[in-house]
């Protein structure tokens, strides 16, 4: 598997990026080190159940979600989606490596403020061995539309 067809779509009608493969990885964290990129330019998602539907939180792999604090500043009640439930939601990528792109999937989304001053983004393809490299302006306009806070820290 490449990248998602989902995601390469979106990416093509909106944006230029390079695809960068490397050896399989399972989390981002190992995805960033394998790929010589720092921690805090590679944005992962974090798929979140709410008010019977669902939506994607964004922040650099070098974080952690703080839950509680994403809850006040979305106002309502949210949880962490179970991977089955991630499975049916994005189901041209590989378990475990969703795009932090919920716009192209129809899901609300919201962005760790901490990502946004970042020159260069990069992002999981869609599968454990595909990497998408756009500049930091680019993935901003992708995500303009999407629910700014801060919900994270560094690890």
């Amino acid at each position: 598997m490449t990248v998602s067809p989902t995601l390469q779509k979106y990416l093509d009608q909106s944006v230029t990026y390079d695809v960068i493969p490397h050896a399989p990885t399972m989390s981002s964290n190992r995805t960033a080190e394998a790929c010589h990129v720092p921690g805090e330019s590679l944005a992962k998602a974090v798929v979140l159940r709410r008010d019977g539907g669902y939506m994607m939180a964004v922040l650099p792999a070098s974080h952690h979600l703080h839950l509680s604090a994403l809850k006040s500043q979305l106002g309502h009640k949210v949880d962490l989606a179970s991977e089955d439930e991630i499975e049916k939601l994005f189901e041209d990528c590989e378990r475990g490596a969703i795009p932090p792109l919920g716009e192209c999937y129809g899901l609300d989304v919201i962005i760790d403020d901490s990502i946004d001053a970042r020159r260069e983004i990069y992002l999981e393809g869609g599968d454990h061995a595909t990497l998408i490299r756009m500049d930091g302006e680019q993935f901003a306009r992708l995500t303009a539309k999407a629910w700014r806070g801060h919900f994270s820290t560094h690890d």
